[in-house]
């Protein structure tokens, strides 16, 4: 078997491994984007960090997404669905993919929240312009996350875990679209 395929081969296998994030054995079920599985993420991070609800309320946006699921086998994948506010209001629909190279094996699925903290990030967003690289690291959120966010460029993230197991140490990046919703 040639390298190059047992390469393909490989990616194939972790991207298979995305939708196996949860402890139960179960497929993650993606949220679709304007489901309103945002809701309960966003009172979930006010919860846990009740700061972040003025960190929420100055961005000029954010996008949730609701169900992340992720799975490698030395090279990793993830995706997920989302949805897009600005200044509190819902403006349209994104989705997240996420790829990794390293030493990682295992599934998970977590909630993300991207924060743009001026209208220069989120335009950029909205065009398409924002990819994360390895040096943009996530916060898993806790009561002390509020008040530290580490933006990069305007941007920052937050994660919760939902379940899984995954063991990691990988380089990568993550890749967002994003779709207007329809004018009335």
């Amino acid at each position: 078997m040639s390298a190059i395929r047992s390469s393909r081969l490989t990616i194939l296998a972790a991207i298979a491994l995305v939708g196996v994030a949860r402890p139960d054995g179960v497929f993650a079920q993606q949220t679709p984007a304007d489901d309103p599985g945002a809701a309960p993420v966003l009172a979930k991070l006010k919860e846990k960090s009740p700061r972040m609800e003025k960190v929420l309320a100055d961005a000029a946006g954010y996008a949730v997404f609701p169900s992340v699921g992720k799975g490698a086998i030395g090279v990793g994948g993830a995706h997920g669905s989302g949805v897009v506010y600005a200044h509190g209001k819902k403006i349209g629909r994104s989705t997240l993919t996420q790829l990794t190279v390293g030493l990682q094996l295992g599934g998970q699925e977590y909630s993300e929240v991207v924060i743009f903290k001026d209208e220069a990030s989120l335009a950029n967003f909205k065009k398409g312009k924002l990819k994360l690289n390895a040096q943009a690291s996530a916060i898993a959120l806790d009561e002390r996350a509020a008040g530290d966010l580490p933006y990069r460029d305007g941007v920052a993230i937050v994660t919760m875990a939902r379940g899984g197991l995954m063991y990691e140490a990988s380089v990568g990046g993550q890749k967002f679209s994003f779709k207007p919703d329809a004018a009335p």
